[in-house]
């Protein structure tokens, strides 16, 4: 590990500030991911900015959503009454997420931040695009099992040589996803509010970069707007083992349903793509219809059209489109 310069920040400006000007300085939280990067000669920070003493720990309901803030620990996010009451789905997906001891530590913007843990990524000896651009993808003929089934442009399995096969290790971010949020950030220029589906990145292009944050800017809370999914949502992970193992596939689903029949709908599967990957069609194709197994099996089967097998992970194809419908019927609530 590389000396750095350790830094207390007493504001959120101060903090800032201490990063804007040196693109190699990192905020710091629970470090549940970034020290163990550091370790391996990964991440090798100028500044470490600790943030743990900033007023950012706020769990609300505002007025039309729920607010977050960044230093708000995984574990007590997914026991607070006004998630556990109006937003589940998030609750289950942070549950399913690490082990009790990691969710202790963690915190929603680290959550929010955390790098791939795709073994090329972190072993120094192989190319990897993420690690080092231009490099290679470790993964294009090698060990894939774990890696991408959804792609955005051409090349080898659907995507860019120059780009990434690995996929988004996050339950919190798939859960996110599916339902409306808002990510804050402060920076040099002040506050400014991302949408989920534009705050984490694909890989095509500049697949170094995890997150469309600027330099120098902050995560302070995120806001999940109020939504009638309460009752109808449900986060399935399939794992190699019951517990502390990153998704194979994840589904969070959240229904909107009245007198029988399905009103509004969201989607999103994680494990599958760079980011978590959001199925937007799932509405439309559900909307007004009474859930079934048939139905649902339907809409995965559609969403499956555009997913692209590589060497070792083509179980993942049936293995999602199963998940998809298991999640759905639970979400539905039929048998």
């Amino acid at each position: 590990m590389k000396p750095f310069q350790y830094l207390r920040p007493k504001t959120i400006a101060e903090a800032i500030s201490m990063a804007a000007d040196d693109p190699e300085a990192r905020y710091i939280a629970g470090g549940t991911n970034l020290v163990d990067l550091m370790k391996r000669g990964i991440a090798s920070p100028t500044k470490l900015i600790d943030i743990n003493h900033l007023p950012l720990k706020k769990i609300e309901h505002r007025y039309d959503r729920l607010r977050i803030g960044a230093l708000a620990l995984n574990s007590e996010v997914a026991k607070h009454k006004a998630v556990v009451t109006r937003q589940p789905l998030l609750a289950q997906a942070l549950l399913a997420g690490a082990s009790g001891q990691l969710r202790n530590m963690a915190t929603v913007g680290g959550n929010l931040l955390q790098r791939t843990r795709c073994s090329y990524f972190y072993d120094l000896a192989l190319p990897c695009n993420k690690r080092k651009p231009g490099s290679g993808c470790g993964a294009e003929g090698g060990i894939n099992r774990t890696h991408a089934i959804f792609f955005a442009g051409n090349g080898f399995g659907g995507i860019e040589k120059s780009s990434c096969l690995a996929v988004h290790p996050s339950d919190m971010c798939v859960a996110l996803t599916a339902v409306d949020t808002v990510v804050v950030v402060n920076g040099p220029d002040g506050e400014r509010r991302i949408q989920m589906k534009d705050f984490l990145r694909l890989s095509t292009q500049q697949p170094e970069l995890d997150t469309n944050l600027g330099p120098g800017e902050l995560v302070t809370a995120i806001e999940v707007l109020d939504n009638a999914f309460a009752k109808h949502s449900h986060y399935l992970k399939v794992r190699d083992r019951a517990s502390y193992a990153f998704a194979l596939v994840s589904v969070a689903v959240a229904l909107q349903m009245d007198g029988g029949r399905i009103w509004d709908a969201r989607l999103a599967l994680g494990g599958v793509a760079h980011k978590p990957w959001r199925y937007w069609a799932i509405d439309l194709m559900l909307r007004g219809k009474a859930p079934s197994e048939q139905l649902f099996r339907e809409v995965a089967e559609h969403e499956m059209e555009s997913a692209k097998a590589l060497e070792g992970n083509a179980y993942k194809i049936k293995l999602t489109s199963n998940a998809m419908v298991a999640a759905l019927k639970t979400a539905a609530g039929i048998s």
